[in-house]
């Protein structure tokens, strides 16, 4: 489970950086590599969120938080 941890924190911080790309800059990486909005780009997305609500859940039933 800690390798599954570790990769869902590279995806999220991946996501991370292309939103503060967009913030600070107005540039949007994933949409200039594969497309605006194209099915790839949105699959990216995707997979982004998905890590990020799967690490939040993971990381509290680590904790016992959620046992």
């Amino acid at each position: 489970m800690n390798i599954l941890i570790k990769i869902l924190a590279v995806v999220c911080l991946i996501g991370a950086l292309n939103w503060g790309l967009i913030g600070i800059f107005g540039f949007d990486l994933v949409a200039a590599i594969f497309g605006p909005m194209s099915l790839l780009s949105r699959l990216i997305y995707s997979l982004v969120g998905i890590s990020a609500v799967l690490l939040v859940a993971l990381s509290l039933k680590e904790n016992k938080y959620l046992s």
